[in-house]
């Protein structure tokens, strides 16, 4: 089975700091946000881009796990912070590849539960084969695959990527 690599380190640290950006134009008037990474590599990505978001602006950041049987995603939801704390925020969930849609939007939903500002979308890699009407709001790169082909995210201290397999 052969790798290709598809984003290096270098290029992912890009993406994360210009989707940062792009969150920091969005929310610049709401002041707060709640960043809700998708367990595992989701978190992951959302760790990185709070750390940017700090850095380079004044909205108060609150990180929250998502964690999604992604397999069957109608088992129940849970977040690592109680909903009291995103009733009424603004929200971006967050996961590595948006492939069919199925995590995305099934998270979405748990969030609606509750009344929220806004909610966004941010992605590393979308791949374009939704079965759900959900989009990427922030994407890293748009990658058009066939359907067999996988997209995996690696997050190795200074020694990320993702390939295609």
């Amino acid at each position: 089975m052969s790798h290709n690599i598809i984003l290096n380190h270098q290029e992912i640290e890009h993406k994360i700091r210009r989707i940062a950006y792009q969150i920091v134009e969005t929310f610049v008037n709401d002041g707060e946000i709640v960043l809700a990474g998708i367990a595992n590599n989701g978190f992951i990505l959302g760790e990185k881009i709070a750390t940017v978001l700090i850095e380079i602006s004044d909205i108060k950041v609150t990180l929250c796990e998502v964690n999604i049987d992604k397999h069957n995603p109608f088992n129940p939801i849970t977040t690592s912070i109680p909903k009291e704390i995103y009733t009424n925020k603004s929200i971006v969930l967050v996961d590595d590849v948006l492939n069919s849609g199925t995590t995305l939007i099934y998270g979405v939903k748990h969030f609606l539960e509750m009344p929220v500002k806004k909610i966004k979308t941010a992605v590393l890699v979308d791949r374009n084969h939704k079965k759900f009407p959900v989009k990427a709001d922030f994407k890293g790169i748009s990658l058009s695959t066939s359907l067999k082909e996988h997209v995996h995210v690696v997050f190795e201290g200074k020694n990320n990527y993702a390939y295609l397999v």
